[in-house]
């Protein structure tokens, strides 16, 4: 089990996929946190440090799996 958890971890580490990740992230987040944190950011209300950093999190997490389940698929076709 400790193998393919390496071979995981090493695919989530390859450069085109860190690059388009934070892509994908720095995009959504800033949507995200207008939409969730408009007010906030407007000076309505006070910022939420922990919702704003998650509104990053999340979408560099899932674009980071999206893309090792993409090279998995990729590799085990052979393409």
């Amino acid at each position: 089990m400790n193998a393919k958890l390496g071979y995981y971890c090493s695919l989530c580490l390859l450069p085109k996929v860190i690059r388009n990740a934070i892509k994908i992230a720095l995009v959504v987040g800033i949507v995200l946190n207008l939409i969730n944190q408009g007010s906030a950011l407007w000076g309505a209300a006070s910022i939420s440090w922990p919702h704003f950093f998650m509104n990053f999190l999340v979408p560099f997490c899932v674009a980071t799996y999206s893309a090792v389940k993409n090279e998995l698929s990729h590799r085990k076709s052979g393409a």
